[in-house]
C-alpha cells in the first residue's frame, strides 16, 4: 500500500475507488494501465475494509464507569 493511500479517510478512499471502476467498467483502458488501475483498486478496498473493521470493533465496545472500555452486549427483549 501506498503511503498516499494509507493516510485516505474511509470516505476520500471510496471516492477513489469509485473513479477506478468507472475507468475500468469504461473498457477503453489499455491493458498495463487496467493492471494498474485494478490493483490500486485492490489496496483502495483493502483500505476500506481495515478501516471498516476497525470501526466494528470500537462499535462493539463501551466505556464503563471506571473509563475501560469493555464488550458491549445487547440483551434483546422477549
Amino acid at each position: 500500500m501506498t503511503d498516499e493511500n494509507k493516510e485516505l479517510s474511509f470516505e476520500d478512499a471510496m471516492v477513489k475507488l469509485e473513479d477506478i471502476v468507472k475507468k475500468l467498467e469504461e473498457g477503453d483502458v489499455p491493458l498495463e494501465t487496467a493492471i494498474s488501475y485494478y490493483q490500486q483498486g485492490m489496496e483502495l478496498s483493502k483500505l476500506c475494509n481495515t478501516k471498516l473493521q476497525n470501526v466494528q470493533e470500537k462499535m462493539t465496545m463501551i466505556m464503563n464507569e471506571n473509563g475501560e472500555l469493555q464488550p458491549f452486549d445487547m440483551l434483546e427483549e422477549e
